[in-house]
């Protein structure tokens, strides 16, 4: 059906691994040399140490197959708008938001402001 990459570690990780099986998705587990986790059906080691490593862009694309699925996790590149382009220019699919929802949604106020616009309730402050 697919390939799923998870760029990120833990419990975190093998709840990603474990759904993307469920759904019929052969796994890479992307894992600092340091952070050897085990889990996916695939592991592959990025260059780097400690968490380090899951903030290399180019290291994680490297390590994926064109056309896979990257889960980027929580935390780390999850929220980070030119990983999601990154992935994308590198025949890659981001599983998260358009890089331009997270350049909007990225910056609180302007998230603010947009949900002002639209009329939406927000917090005095």
């Amino acid at each position: 059906m697919g390939t799923l990459a998870v760029a990120n570690r833990g419990e975190i990780a093998l709840r990603i691994v474990r759904t993307a099986r469920e759904l019929g998705l052969t796994t890479i587990g992307l894992h600092a040399v340091d952070d050897p986790w085990t889990g996916a059906d695939r592991m592959v080691a990025l260059p780097g140490r400690g968490p380090a490593a899951y903030l290399d862009m180019e290291a994680l694309v490297a390590a994926c197959p064109v056309g896979a699925l990257v889960h980027p996790g929580y935390g780390f590149l999850s929220e980070h708008a030119a990983f999601a382009r990154r992935c994308a220019e590198a025949g890659l699919v981001f599983v998260g938001p358009t890089p331009e929802v997270l350049e909007r949604f990225g910056d609180k106020w302007a998230t603010r402001t947009l949900a002002v616009e639209l009329g939406l309730p927000v917090a005095a402050g």
